[in-house]
């Protein structure tokens, strides 16, 4: 009997022991917040990463723990990791949707959508989504000043999405689609009328149109021919001082 009280004993010493030094080994709030602050600085993203989870888990209700949430997404971003920088942002704008910071958070949000943005023959999800999370900004905080710095990247969006539609258009345009190629040049024209590509838009349209006329004329469709190549020569300059 007195071994199994004597073991038991022992064993509960030993486990008070060790909460005893694991409690004092723990870290205080602001040593926390301090060692990911300078980690952050110094461009330790990941070290950051760790001290600021740490914070959240251990110091729920800190009023340091809101700063820990943005500059986790902060140092996503700075890693490039958009997809968990988005995830990060997006889940301080859950939890605190009338914080201050809300307007850089959506920045932030379109920012790392637009660093994923691809070459206008690629597919222009990210740009879409960019443009998306821009536009709420600006449209949630128009005089904020994260959504001033928003409209540039906005303008940048749309130049994009214009080349995009001109890229696919003429692929179809040189293909004899007209009618597809008609429908993007349009859009072109009618939805980014204001980004500086509407005039290559305005000179294959009627070209287009003339071509879906006449597309039973086997003399007509030789001529267009001629034409197609021509324009698209004069597409690949346009392209080079635009887009390169």
């Amino acid at each position: 009997m007195k071994k199994i009280f004597l073991i038991s004993l022992v064993s509960m010493l030993l486990f008070t022991g060790c909460a005893f030094f694991q409690s004092k080994a723990q870290k205080s709030v602001e040593e926390l917040v301090n060692d990911g602050m300078e980690d952050f600085e110094d461009g330790k993203y990941r070290n950051a990463i760790k001290s600021f989870e740490t914070l959240k888990d251990w110091y729920p209700f800190s009023k340091y723990a809101i700063l820990a949430e943005l500059k986790i997404g902060d140092s996503y971003y700075h890693l490039k990791e958009y997809e968990q920088a988005i995830f990060a942002y997006e889940e301080f704008e859950n939890l605190h949707p009338r914080n201050d910071a809300i307007p850089y958070v959506l920045y932030q949000i379109g920012r790392s959508y637009f660093d994923q943005m691809d070459t206008v023959d690629r597919d222009q999800s990210s740009t879409r989504k960019a443009l998306e999370t821009f536009d709420r900004l600006i449209k949630t905080f128009p005089e904020n000043e994260y959504a001033r710095k928003a409209k540039a990247h906005q303008t940048q969006c749309y130049k994009i999405l214009a080349g995009h539609d001109l890229y696919v258009g003429m692929f179809y345009y040189k293909n004899k689609h007209y009618k597809a190629a008609l429908n993007r040049f349009k859009s072109v024209l009618y939805n980014y009328p204001d980004v500086g590509v509407h005039q290559f838009a305005l000179m294959l349209l009627p070209e287009c149109e003339t071509s879906i006329k006449n597309i039973g004329e086997k003399k007509d469709d030789d001529k267009r021919e001629d034409t197609s190549e021509s324009t698209y020569k004069k597409f690949l300059n346009f392209w080079k001082n635009i887009f390169t």
